[in-house]
C-alpha cells in the first residue's frame, strides 16, 4: 500500500513542478497578496480534479479495457506534447 501511496505522490510531484499551472499559481499569489486563498482554491482544484481521475480511471477499463484506455491515454498524452512543441 505505501508503495502505491509514494508512487502517485512522486509522480504527482515531479511532474507538477514547473508546470505552467505552477507558475499561474504563483503568479497568483504574487498579484492578490493572499498565499493562502490562492493556496486553498489550488489545493481545492487539484484534489477536485485528481479526485475525478481516480473515479473515472476504476471504472472506465471494466467498461471499454485496460488496453483501450493506455492507448488512448498515450496518444492524449502524444498529443498534447506535440501540441505544446508546436506553440499551440
Amino acid at each position: 500500500m505505501w508503495k502505491i501511496f509514494f508512487t502517485s505522490f512522486g509522480i504527482m510531484f515531479l511532474a507538477e513542478l514547473g508546470d505552467k499551472t505552477q507558475l499561474t499559481i504563483l503568479s497568483l499569489a504574487g498579484r492578490y497578496r493572499s498565499p493562502w486563498v490562492v493556496f486553498a482554491g489550488a489545493a481545492l482544484a487539484m484534489v477536485l480534479a485528481t479526485g475525478l481521475g481516480v473515479l473515472v480511471g476504476n471504472f472506465l477499463p471494466s467498461i471499454i479495457g485496460e488496453k483501450i484506455v493506455r492507448y488512448v491515454s498515450g496518444g492524449l498524452f502524444i498529443l498534447f506534447g506535440i501540441l505544446v512543441l508546436a506553440g499551440k
